[in-house]
């Protein structure tokens, strides 16, 4: 396998963290750390944003776009929980950052399910607050009306 460029190194970093031995060693960056077919969710996405990749090729299409809309500072594991068998895991974090275009913060509280399969990520189910991203793009509707 080829190196690939990380585009979110403190995600790749966070995750062998959390996972350790369950990822394979050789996997060092987010797009190693997932099997090709690898499924990503994100059920509480806004209208408009991505819902679900399938597939390694459409997550390395997906995070240059995620990279130019929010600049991660700081991700934090809070807890990391696997189960016996090593093939799930629940992991809490956060993250602190900032959207490039607007200067807004980005401080986002995440959980994530995660599948493994032979070492890779399978699936990962990405929860956060879609609130905090639509405030950080400038998108949010403002609660109050003048």
């Amino acid at each position: 396998m080829s190196k690939s460029t990380d585009q979110f190194p403190s995600l790749s970093t966070l995750l062998r963290q959390a996972l350790g031995e369950a990822l394979a060693p050789d996997a060092d960056t987010l797009l190693e750390m997932c099997a090709e077919d690898v499924v990503f969710e994100f059920p509480y996405h806004p209208p408009g944003f991505t819902e679900r990749l399938e597939g390694r090729a459409a997550l390395e299409t997906y995070l240059p776009t995620v990279s130019k809309l929010i600049s991660i500072e700081s991700m934090t594991l809070k807890h990391a929980f696997i189960s016996g068998e090593g093939d799930t895991a629940a992991i809490e974090f956060s993250c602190k950052g900032h959207s490039p275009d607007t200067g807004a913060r980005y401080d986002q509280d995440y959980i994530s399910i995660i599948e493994l399969k032979n070492g890779r990520i399978s699936r990962y189910r990405d929860y956060w607050n879609p609130l905090v991203v639509l405030s950080a793009l400038e998108s949010a509707p403002s609660a109050v009306k003048h």
